[in-house]
């Protein structure tokens, strides 16, 4: 079958059911393991307007709590966990809660994200603290982060040994680590002019690298592949994670809005990415005009940097940075990036439908426009 087919058939049969076993897992219920609860007369139920706030943020409800179904993202890391596991021998099925825990995770980041960068949309919509405010918002992405547990821990009733789910978790857990470490660089860098690229490519290690790296490990974990092989997967997910977001960082100056969803959001909101920092180490100009740095050459005067920026600026600055290659050193990064994930996925020497659906999701990821 022809590879990119496959991927696609993939997509159609596995997206849904990673939909319903998200939807599943934050439906109102009893507080998990209830035997032990209702012993010590702890039965929680999940308030109505609790369970519309994650399930809003998900994309299953509208803020009123009536059900729709909106873009809640591309579903890319579950999809890794899923297909890892049928490559390694493992059955989807049982990997399921695990593949909606990974996915959970990342939404539990999100919220805490859209809240400490101030973002008021997300997918086109309000963003959770933008409707129900900080406090709120906060609370509902703990609960996300335990919610992702509890699903992963789930799997153990999917016929997964105990050994097995332990190991996953430990993964589960250390990409959590990674996470608040990315956050945290990331959140540093927002006050400084001095970021460095090589600074830059840490940060999104931890921030991008780190949970798809654990999807693809999970995966493999589930399946009880050998070590090795969990390795393996676990390195083509680390260098798939990074390509990806270095075409994120090209997407978000050169792309075309109307396939990307955004209008120089990126320039205009001076954001720290690949293709800037590069530009910004080589030309003197380029800082003062990202970071408000007078340029040593007398070139543009410094801006405030909570100054909005117009079009014509940033039209000037997409111009600067490509001629300055920061376009081009991205876009190599990315594909030195997308090789090195090439090169574990072979060392894990994984044949099959799942196996040419992983490569073709590194191909398409690449080459996307959106």
């Amino acid at each position: 079958m022809d590879p990119e087919n496959t991927l696609n058939t993939y997509f159609t049969d596995l997206l849904p059911r990673i939909e319903e076993e998200m939807h599943r897992i934050v439906t109102p219920h009893v507080t998990p393991h209830a035997a032990v609860s209702s012993t010590a007369g702890l039965d929680i139920s999940q308030p109505a307007i609790f369970n519309t706030m994650l399930n809003y943020h998900l994309g299953f409800v509208d803020a009123d709590g009536s059900t729709t179904r909106v873009y809640g993202g591309k579903r890319i890391r579950p999809l890794l966990t899923l297909l890892c596991c049928e490559a390694c021998g493992g059955t989807m099925e049982a990997a399921l809660p695990g593949a909606a825990a990974v996915e959970m995770l990342h939404n539990f980041s999100l919220i805490h994200d859209d809240i400490e960068d101030c973002d008021e949309l997300r997918r086109g919509r309000p963003t959770l603290w933008k409707v129900w405010g900080e406090p709120q918002a906060i609370n509902s992405g703990d609960a996300m982060f335990t919610l992702a547990h509890i699903a992963l821990e789930s799997t153990i009733d999917r016929g997964i040994s105990a050994e097995r789910v332990i190991r996953a978790m430990r993964v589960f857990d250390d990409a959590c680590v990674a996470l608040t470490i990315g956050q945290h660089l990331d959140l540093s860098f927002e006050n400084r002019a001095d970021v460095s690229s090589d600074e830059y490519m840490t940060m999104i290690k931890g921030k991008t690298g780190a949970l798809t790296q654990a999807a693809c490990a999970i995966g493999a974990i589930l399946a009880d592949a050998p070590a090795w092989r969990v390795t393996a997967l676990a390195e083509f997910g680390a260098w798939l994670g990074i390509a990806f977001q270095l075409q994120d960082d090209v997407l978000g100056i050169w792309g075309d809005p109307e396939k990307t969803g955004k209008q120089d959001s990126d320039l205009s909101h001076r954001k720290k990415t690949l293709p800037v920092l590069f530009a910004a180490e080589h030309d003197a100009a380029i800082r003062a005009l990202y970071f408000g740095q007078p340029a040593r050459d007398g070139g543009e005067s410094p801006i405030d940097a909570t100054d909005t920026m117009d079009s014509g600026k940033i039209k000037l600055l997409r111009t600067l940075i490509e001629n300055c290659g920061g376009r081009a050193y991205t876009e190599q990064a990315a594909l030195d990036a997308y090789n090195k994930s090439v090169g574990a996925l072979a060392a894990a020497q994984i044949s099959g439908p799942a196996a040419d659906a992983l490569q073709e999701l590194g191909r398409s990821l690449l080459g996307r426009a959106s």
